[in-house]
């Protein structure tokens, strides 16, 4: 079979389809990748998301009979939010960051490698494939830098030429045998603007991140907040974007290919104090089809109350008490009465007084007790 030939029909057919880049590599190991891996285990800055084993995530042939080669794709998705609206005093608003304005891009792009897969299996005999977005083996960023889709940035993101790293990731691994693509050469320079720029100094050396110290991840989790991080979160709901809107290469990028990656303003954008009693029920039929809601509504209740404490919104404080007095999540609880400090007065301070007398929980007291003091 002529799969240079076949190579090139892909190609055609993935612009057809809305895909904005492909490329392809071979399905050697990732080497490089896997001792990058080693080391971070080592130093602690993993997220504790991925996938367990690096062996799986660096050796293709652990994971698939005879990988002759790997097919990696991007999406471009738009930076800018038509008609965002404003947080003002008394309608205070989070923000989602710009990877979960639109449908989940699990979705979005496992329907286009499914799309490419069936194409490519019309057209070859014996294909057969494996898919993989975010949550795969694989790591998409040594895929997709290896197969020439983009370099990988100082800010640890995958920087494409044409669409900056404003793109979704996903490959797909094959028993065919394409020819490999060149890789894009690193085009950083000297700019260190990403890691100057990083609220908490997650991005501790060009190119190594430490995720436990960064935003996108501390938004993802349950529990209480580091107190170190609960100012620097601002009013993020989910994710982070600073290292990619203060990186040269975004600059005036803004594709809009795809409706379903156009973001609902009052769903990207909302306004904070309706969270902090939404149902699980409301939670799910709001933001269940965007990528910030995996975790479900903890997460972005805890980060909205936060939120308010960073505006100091004197207008949730009546909110914020009824958290305090009547939440069953300790979290959520030790949480308002952070902020409620953070945002002082009288009947803040009254509420936390009322509630150090009638509280048992010992992380919730430890929690009311930091309020106090900042209000002293």
């Amino acid at each position: 079979m002529d799969y240079e030939a076949l190579k090139e029909e892909i190609i055609a057919y993935s612009k057809k389809i809305g895909i904005s880049k492909i490329g392809f590599t071979s399905g050697d190991p990732f080497i490089e990748m896997k001792n990058r891996l080693i080391r971070q285990e080592e130093l602690g800055y993993q997220s504790g998301f991925e996938h367990k084993n690096i062996e799986e995530r660096t050796h293709p042939e652990l994971i698939f009979d005879e990988p002759r080669s790997i097919i990696a794709i991007a999406l471009a998705y738009p930076s800018k939010m038509k008609d965002a609206p404003r947080g003002e005093r008394g309608s205070r608003r989070g923000i989602f960051c710009k990877a979960s304005w639109g449908v989940d891009y699990h979705v979005l792009v496992r329907e286009k490698l499914e799309q490419l897969a069936s194409f490519i299996d019309s057209k070859a005999d014996n294909g057969r494939f494996k898919l993989m977005v975010d949550t795969g083996e694989l790591v998409d960023r040594a895929v997709a830098e290896r197969a020439g889709i983009g370099w990988s940035g100082k800010n640890c993101s995958i920087i494409t030429p044409e669409f900056g790293s404003y793109v979704y990731l996903g490959e797909m691994i094959t028993n065919l045998p394409f020819a490999p693509d060149e890789p894009i050469q690193d085009q950083c320079g000297e700019c260190t603007k990403c890691l100057d720029a990083c609220p908490t100094g997650a991005l501790v050396q060009p190119g190594q991140l430490d995720a436990q110290r960064c935003i996108a991840f501390l938004t993802q989790t349950k529990g209480v907040l580091p107190d170190e991080f609960r100012d620097k979160v601002g009013n993020r709901l989910y994710g982070c974007d600073t290292c990619q809107t203060i990186c040269p290469k975004n600059k005036g990028v803004d594709f809009h290919l795809n409706p379903d990656m156009e973001a609902n303003p009052e769903i990207a954008k909302p306004l904070l104090q309706p969270l902090l009693d939404i149902s699980n029920r409301e939670f799910k039929e709001k933001y269940g089809e965007v990528s910030g809601s995996w975790r479900g509504k903890k997460p972005i209740q805890r980060n909205a109350i936060l939120a308010l404490g960073h505006f100091k919104e004197q207008s949730a404080v009546r909110d914020l008490v009824k958290v305090l007095n009547e939440d069953v999540r300790p979290e959520i609880r030790g949480t308002a009465a952070w902020s409620l400090g953070k945002i002082g007065g009288e009947q803040a301070k009254e509420a936390l007084i009322r509630a150090q007398a009638e509280e048992n929980d010992s992380l919730v007291l430890k929690e009311i007790n930091k309020g106090l003091q900042l209000l002293e």
